[in-house]
């Protein structure tokens, strides 16, 4: 049998820590409900959980995965059936609120789905289990109206609201990753509310892809796209041993386009970057067009190779201006998880590599079912470093 240094077994989906849950009792009976927005992640979770506990008593089971069906009517209501008992289960749901591909027809017409109908799907998931369940959790990878997180003047505050719904309507726990804001939370105090970054696995993946990339500040650099970013790009560049650099974006705040002030120009402030390669770090990409500009104003400064890591990308613009600076050289390589719904053709393509969440997602079901600390496989930090370390060996 071939034995695998720890290196390999990190940088194939390993983590630096041992799992004894085997040895720890449930909270209840595992059960997943994934929505139909996030039915092809959740079948990768269902897999990584039969494999993580295939030697326990649960393994009878020949999945977790609860079935239900999603119902619309002709005038666009809707309503949901599980199609089996939850009584007793110790209940995840999983729904991609940004999966703009799930269709249904309405009055002749065929609608996409938005994040506000993705999130009464949720609710209607747990209307559906009655209070039947023992506890019932909730898997948003992307933090629902995340973006409106907080009041400025006379506007809604949707993230805190929707937390509040869903812990009104019973739900214990909710799970989601990389949040725009982490101090919504203060929305629902007395909440479980766990806000999760992929950073690892970012890491991980670029490690693995990127073999000819030298990770030492004398050939690299870190670059935060905004000020806002900044925390991320401190914690890359720290974890990472690299400088780092900030663009500063200055906005016309006398008008509004598409919901946003307008970039007037972005001012850079770092190290020299002439010759380094670049990994610009970010939670999501948008329309893309901030990226662009930044990546524009680094190849002016003559830099060298350019990646962009970020946790969700959204490309609300489409894809053809990315394909376009890939073709001239200016973006090497785009990395994004699969938190989200990344279309086959982003998924195909050179310059694109999709971050893999579920067996991270499956470890921590596997941990809060058995009530245990998430600490271990939450540890960003220490496991980075042990990476690197084997890294260094190498």
């Amino acid at each position: 049998m071939k034995t695998y240094t720890s290196f390999e077994v990190l940088i194939n989906g390993g983590f630096a820590v041992s799992d004894n849950s085997s040895n720890t009792m449930s909270y209840g009976p595992l059960g997943m409900i994934a929505l139909e927005s996030c039915k092809d992640l959740g079948n990768r979770i269902d897999c990584c959980l039969k494999k993580m506990r295939e030697n326990k008593v649960c393994s009878n089971h020949n999945s977790f995965l609860v079935s239900t069906e999603e119902v619309r009517f002709s005038n666009g209501e809707g309503k949901v059936k599980i199609e089996e008992t939850v009584r007793g289960k110790d209940v995840y749901i999983l729904c991609d609120i940004g999966n703009y591909s799930c269709t249904y027809e309405m009055f002749g017409f065929t609608n996409h789905m938005g994040p506000d109908e993705h999130f009464q799907d949720i609710k209607r998931v747990v209307s559906a289990i009655g209070g039947k369940a023992r506890r019932v959790s909730v898997i948003m990878p992307l933090m629902y109206s995340g973006r409106q997180h907080r009041r400025k003047g006379r506007e809604s505050l949707d993230c805190a609201m929707a937390l509040q719904e869903l812990e009104r309507l019973g739900v214990r726990d909710i799970f989601t990753f990389d949040v725009h804001d982490p101090n919504v939370q203060n929305a629902v105090p007395l909440m479980s509310f766990q806000n999760i970054y992929p950073t690892y696995e970012i890491v991980k993946s670029f490690i693995k892809h990127e073999t000819d990339v030298l990770i030492d500040k004398s050939k690299m650099l870190t670059i935060s796209p905004d000020t806002g970013a900044m925390d991320r790009a401190i914690y890359y560049s720290g974890v990472l041993g690299l400088d780092i650099g900030l663009f500063y974006k200055r906005r016309d705040y006398s008008e509004i386009v598409k919901g946003k002030n307008p970039i007037v120009q972005h001012e850079y402030m770092g190290r020299d970057v002439e010759g380094m390669d670049v990994l610009v770090v970010d939670d999501m990409i948008s329309s893309g067009e901030s990226i662009f500009d930044i990546v524009l104003e680094l190849k002016k400064r003559k830099a060298g190779r350019i990646f962009v890591a970020v946790t969700f990308a959204l490309f609300t613009e489409g894809i053809d201006k990315l394909e376009d600076f890939y073709n001239r050289g200016l973006i090497n390589r785009v990395y994004s998880t699969n938190l989200t719904y990344i279309p086959p053709q982003v998924k195909a393509a050179e310059w694109f590599r999709e971050v893999d969440m579920a067996e991270y997602i499956a470890n921590v079901i596997n941990y809060v079912n058995c009530d245990k600390s998430l600490a271990p496989i939450t540890q960003t930090t220490k496991n980075i470093k042990q990476l690197m370390a084997e890294l260094q060996e190498v």
